[in-house]
């Protein structure tokens, strides 16, 4: 079966500083990804390389068999790829509705659900700037949403939540994925998070793919632990899902 996206021996580079080199990896319909590593290795960089807001050295990015190489940012949107940043980005001085509205292409998924889901139908009215920290991350997912993604590419959407707002998140995320059968690459440094809902994860190291796997290998890997889990890192209890 042809994967949603394929990523082909990419390489990128700032000057005489290489972000990654020669990575490869492929993403199945429906599937979710999880992209891991230490800060600095590259995970940004590689989504805004599929974004088309990078363009990398050498390599190829593939979506539904399409090279993304020479597409805008704007049009690689319109093919049915929607991200998210690491520091919600809304328009602080719209509301929550009108947010989604100025990022909403044809046919995009129905925002009384999006927001009811995320627990943002009763501020609907109210302007970006009075939500409380979770609410952005919630609003950032929403307005990627909005833009009818059928890949989604979430940069740490639970980063800097209490545990509680964690879990929340985590189900909102769970039923987004469910409901809409999106494909998801998501990177994330709270591993709680990404163990209990990636099918696969890859881990990027100094700039090299050092893993790919199951969550269990993953966290079980010795290269892995010794780059970035640490000793102390304990794995969940897979019965427990």
């Amino acid at each position: 079966m042809t994967p949603l996206i394929e990523v082909k021996n990419l390489t990128m580079a700032f000057g005489g500083l290489v972000a990654f080199q020669r990575v490869s990896f492929t993403i199945s319909d429906g599937e979710i990804l999880g992209l891991i590593g230490p800060n600095g290795a590259g995970k940004t960089t590689l989504i805004n390389c599929i974004m088309g807001i990078y363009h990398p050295l050498e390599g190829d990015i593939r979506y539904k068999n399409r090279s993304l190489l020479k597409k805008k940012p704007h049009q690689i949107c319109r093919m049915g790829i929607g991200r998210t940043f690491q520091i919600p980005r809304p328009f602080y001085n719209m509301t929550v509705w009108q947010n989604l509205e100025v990022c909403a292409q044809k046919g995009h998924p129905d925002f009384m659900w999006m927001l009811e889901l995320a627990g943002l139908w009763s501020k609907r009215d109210l302007r970006a700037k009075s939500l409380t920290f979770q609410e952005r991350r919630l609003l950032e997912v929403c307005r990627a949403l909005a833009t009818n993604p059928k890949l989604l590419l979430l940069d740490e959407s639970v980063a800097g939540l209490n545990p509680s707002e964690t879990e929340e998140t985590m189900i909102f995320l769970k039923k987004i994925h469910e409901e809409l059968g999106l494909t998801i690459l998501w990177i994330e440094h709270v591993m709680k998070a990404i163990m209990e809902n990636a099918d696969r994860i890859i881990v990027l190291h100094q700039g090299t793919l050092i893993a790919e796997g199951p969550p269990r290998n993953i966290a079980n890997d010795p290269q892995v632990i010794e780059a970035y889990l640490g000793e102390e890192y304990t794995f969940y209890d897979e019965n427990q899902r």
